[in-house]
């Protein structure tokens, strides 16, 4: 809907921080901006997901919609699956180190990374000196913001300068202050027993960073100048200082006093004082003194909240208090300066004129800070990321399919094989080769037509090659990672190496043009293919089966391939009685990759040797997993990564990769091949659509020009790199597209002949 006077377009957010009654400054900041936000704008919905740092979590209100543990990644990608479900516009981050899990609380950047709701996030502290993790965590914040907020200039200044942030996409916006009336303090002082006392406050987790002693070592020269002086230090003594030496710091303030002679003049009051009770204390001082030590300290909420009752304030300069006590708003002592302290401090007790000036001045700084303001401003910044937001267009038509290439195949491959990794569309050295790759850069060449014999016989021999030097047959199993220098990673692949390497053994010795091709595959086939007998995993037995099933179909009666296929389809119908459920008709309990390998490769068996039970399920269990495979709009949607192990449940939409894709198209030209049933050859296409942008978020993952397949959908875009199981995932799914459509024509000129 269009914005109206005062009101925001946005209608749906989900907040992230601490949340009250955790106790906490974060908890307290994030409870204001919620209630800052649902006052300002009544009818805005507002998800609170909150952090829980113990495992029996909070007492949380009803307005908490979600919680997530801290330490738990998985609680992340939980929310993230959570936000994206509850269809909220925009995400507004609470961050400060220390609350969220992982290095640096990295756990963080997993739930931004798996949401597709632009984000905007408020830095409660900017590190100007940050270790390794701290930096790389900023930089995946920075990274992933639409807006930052910092709640002091000298923050942007930093974000800027250390982390070379955009200096357009950082907003100030300072912290957010209470709308209380300014009131006299005499007024409030009975409530707590002060009553003709001129009393000064220091509020705040005890710490020596505090520098309360500084206040004290002033006290008798403050209460020579007014004997009512009454210093009240108010705050529980910090837990990680309790945990090292338990109250003896507290201990040492107080004997502190007791030598200065001023211990009628000190209060310590020690505990957790709750957000209303504050400001009552706030309200009944006369003035507000925070002597800390750290210069670089880039916020205080309560030095924000006594500005915003209209407090008097002395302070050591600091970042945030020189900002806000700028142009006569509060008056600044030196670090460590006991005299300035006690000039300042009795200035203002015995002058109440000057005193009442410096309140009012405060008060009216802190009318532009109280929290409709925040909401307001934070608001109008959430409005514009989402109003920038590119808009989808979805393209209803059908986009033709491409000509196969072997373009990007090429620039990621070398004399010794292909390279595994990309960084964008540049092979990646680092990690190498690995034999998955490169047995299906060897079927590549076997499908594809449009290739000189040249460029073929090149290409098909150098992969050939890699495959032959990775049989180790002392382990008799090939190996699957090499480095770059030519040296192995390891003695023995995975089980789904090697039954991919069976795989497309079986299919160069059915497919290959030269009969040289063809010979080698049969020959390393039946030297190796004995070691099928050997993989339990059902993934791997199934990419045995269909190499199998091309070498029976080139090879009539192939006694160890007939073997493989008898075995393992065997072993699948087991699996698919065992895990069957009326809703659930697969031959698992859990959805994972490569998920349409298994019906095709029971298809396929069922073809070569020639069992219908076999056929019908594939078929049945291909109709399934396609059915899983389908969004609401009807539109190819690859099982997400996120699925992997959920046992029974219905898939997640991301992150989703080119195999998926692939695969469908592999078993749909199975089923069709064995039922000439036209459903079969349009549930392909409807699969390969997805390459070229008819996908959940209307982005194509091909690059026509080149050949070139980005790595995957994620929730919030493309993953840019372009590695070597992508681009090849493509190219075979368009060769399987071509040769399918090759059939369609042969198939309805049979029905015209017959007819």
């Amino acid at each position: 809907m269009a914005a109206s006077a005062g009101f925001p377009s946005t209608n749906h957010v989900a907040l992230i921080g601490n949340f009250l009654p955790r106790r906490c400054g974060l908890a307290t900041y994030t409870t204001d901006t919620y209630t800052a936000l649902t006052d300002r704008f009544p009818g805005m919905r507002v998800d609170v997901y909150a952090m829980n740092d113990r495992a029996e979590g909070y007492d949380y209100p009803p307005e908490v919609t979600g919680t997530i543990a801290q330490d738990d990644r998985a609680a992340y990608l939980a929310a993230a699956r959570d936000i994206e479900a509850s269809g909220a516009q925009a995400i507004w981050l609470q961050h400060e180190y220390g609350i969220f899990g992982g290095p640096a609380g990295e756990h963080i950047l997993a739930l931004l990374g798996r949401v597709s709701a632009p984000v905007i996030v408020t830095l409660h502290t900017v590190l100007e000196n940050p270790n390794d993790d701290q930096r790389r965590v900023m930089d995946g914040l920075l990274s992933r913001a639409a807006k930052v907020i910092v709640m002091a200039e000298v923050g942007r200044e930093i974000l800027v300068r250390v982390y070379g942030a955009n200096p357009n996409a950082i907003l100030m916006i300072p912290h957010g202050v209470p709308d209380r009336p300014l009131v006299d303090p005499d007024a409030m002082k009975s409530r707590f027993g002060w009553e003709g006392r001129k009393v000064l406050l220091t509020f705040g987790l005890l710490a020596p960073n505090k520098g309360i002693e500084n206040v004290i070592e002033a006290m008798p020269a403050i209460v020579a100048a007014d004997p009512q002086a009454l210093y009240v230090v108010l705050g529980a003594t910090h837990p990680n200082l309790v945990a090292r030496e338990g109250e003896a710091y507290r201990d040492r303030l107080k004997a502190l006093a007791t030598d200065k002679g001023v211990t009628d003049h000190v209060r310590f009051i020690d505990g957790f004082v709750e957000h209303e009770e504050l400001l009552d204390y706030l309200q009944a001082a006369d003035l507000y003194v925070t002597p800390y030590t750290n210069p670089a300290q880039i916020t205080s909420g309560t030095l924000s909240y006594a500005v915003g009752v209209g407090k008097a304030v002395i302070s050591t300069p600091y970042i945030h208090a020189t900002e806000i006590l700028a142009d006569g708003h509060g008056v600044i002592v030196d670090f460590g300066d006991v005299d300035g302290f006690a000039r300042e401090i009795s200035r203002l007790l015995v002058d109440g004129d000057a005193r009442a000036n410096l309140s009012r001045h405060a008060y009216d700084r802190g009318r532009t800070m109280i929290w409709p303001r925040l909401a307001e401003a934070g608001m109008a910044a959430i409005d514009a990321i989402v109003a920038a937001r590119p808009r989808r267009l979805r393209n209803a038509g059908a986009p033709p399919a491409l000509r196969p290439s072997i373009a990007a195949v090429e620039r990621m491959s070398d004399s010794t094989g292909m390279l595994q990794h990309a960084i964008l569309s540049v092979p990646d050295r680092r990690h190498g080769y690995c034999i998955d790759d490169n047995v299906r850069a060897l079927m590549l060449m076997t499908a594809i037509d449009d290739l000189d014999e040249e460029t073929r016989d090149k290409w098909m021999t150098i992969y050939a090659a890699f495959i032959q030097y990775a049989w180790n047959p002392d382990k008799r199993r090939f190996r699957n990672f090499m480095r770059f220098d030519r040296s192995w990673c390891e003695d023995e692949g995975s089980e789904d190496s090697n039954g991919r390497t069976l795989w497309a053994l079986g299919v160069t010795a059915k497919r290959a043009g030269a009969a040289k091709h063809r010979d080698w595959a049969l020959r390393l086939f039946d030297e190796t293919a004995g070691l099928a007998f050997e993989l339990v995993s059902p993934r791997a037995q199934a990419f045995a089966m269909l190499g199998a099933a091309a070498v029976v179909s080139a090879h009539p009666g192939h006694q160890l391939a007939c073997n493989i296929l008898e075995r393992f389809s065997s072993d699948l119908m087991a699996l698919l009685d065992e895990a069957r459920r009326p809703e659930w008709e697969w031959f698992e309990i859990v959805l994972a990759y490569d998920n349409a390998r298994l019906p095709e490769a029971l298809i396929r068996a069922g073809m070569a040797l020639g069992r219908d039970d076999l056929l019908a399920s594939g078929l049945s269990t291909l109709n399934w997993i396609v059915a899983q495979q389908t969004s609401p709009e009807g539109r190819f949607r690859a099982v997400g990564t996120e699925s992997f192990g959920r046992a029974y449940e219905e898939p997640l939409p991301f992150d989703q990769q080119p195999l998926e894709a692939q695969a469908t198209i592999d078993a749909c030209a199975a089923a069709f091949k064995a039922t000439g049933d036209a459903h079969w050859r349009d549930e392909a296409m409807r699969a390969y659509r997805w390459y070229l942008g008819q996908n959940d978020l209307d982005l194509p993952l091909a690059t026509a020009q080149d050949g070139g397949c980005f790595d995957g959908l994620m929730p919030n875009g493309l993953n840019r790199n372009q590695g070597a199981e992508s681009i090849l995932a493509l190219q075979l799914a368009s060769c399987a597209i071509s040769a399918l459509g090759k059939a369609a024509v042969t198939v309805a000129g049979t029905s015209r002949a017959v007819a």
